[in-house]
């Protein structure tokens, strides 16, 4: 490993990683990708996973990135995947970057206008996933307890 290959940013699925990080770690910095998943992937490519992102070579970038676009082609396991039975496409798809951003907020919009129990709860600004509000959650100016002036 010379200091020629070193890179200190790495353009990874239209994400810069910092070419410092282990591989392992620095693939959790593209949205959508977690340490699972980033495991997976170096499992298929036969890359190791503690050598710095920096050092990879351009080959093994694009073997990663052919990886993430098609998850189930390399025996990625369907669980792993964050779009199962997608709404759009009837099919098991994996989403990254600013992609999964836009399906987010589509899934966000469609709940809305079916006028769902979470869609409306979004609506309103309010937990949405069964959590208190009593005391917790609270926007703006924190409320408090006043005594009586005497």
């Amino acid at each position: 490993m010379s200091s020629e290959s070193y890179r200190y940013l790495v353009r990874v699925a239209g994400t810069d990683l910092d070419g410092s990080k282990k591989f392992r770690y620095a693939l959790t910095d593209i949205k959508g990708v977690d340490i699972r998943l980033a495991e997976a992937i170096l499992r298929v490519t036969g890359q190791d996973p503690d050598v710095r992102m920096g050092y990879v070579s351009d080959q093994d970038v694009k073997k990663v990135e052919e990886i993430l676009t098609d998850p189930i082609k390399f025996n990625i396991p369907r669980w792993m995947l964050n779009r199962q039975k997608d709404m759009d496409s009837g099919g098991d798809v994996h989403i990254i970057g600013s992609d999964l951003t836009l399906s987010v907020k589509n899934d966000v919009d469609t709940m809305r206008k079916t006028k769902s129990f979470k869609g409306i709860r979004h609506a309103l600004g309010l937990k949405v996933r069964g959590q208190r509000t009593k005391t917790t959650g609270r926007k703006g100016q924190t409320v408090g307890v006043r005594r009586k002036k005497r």
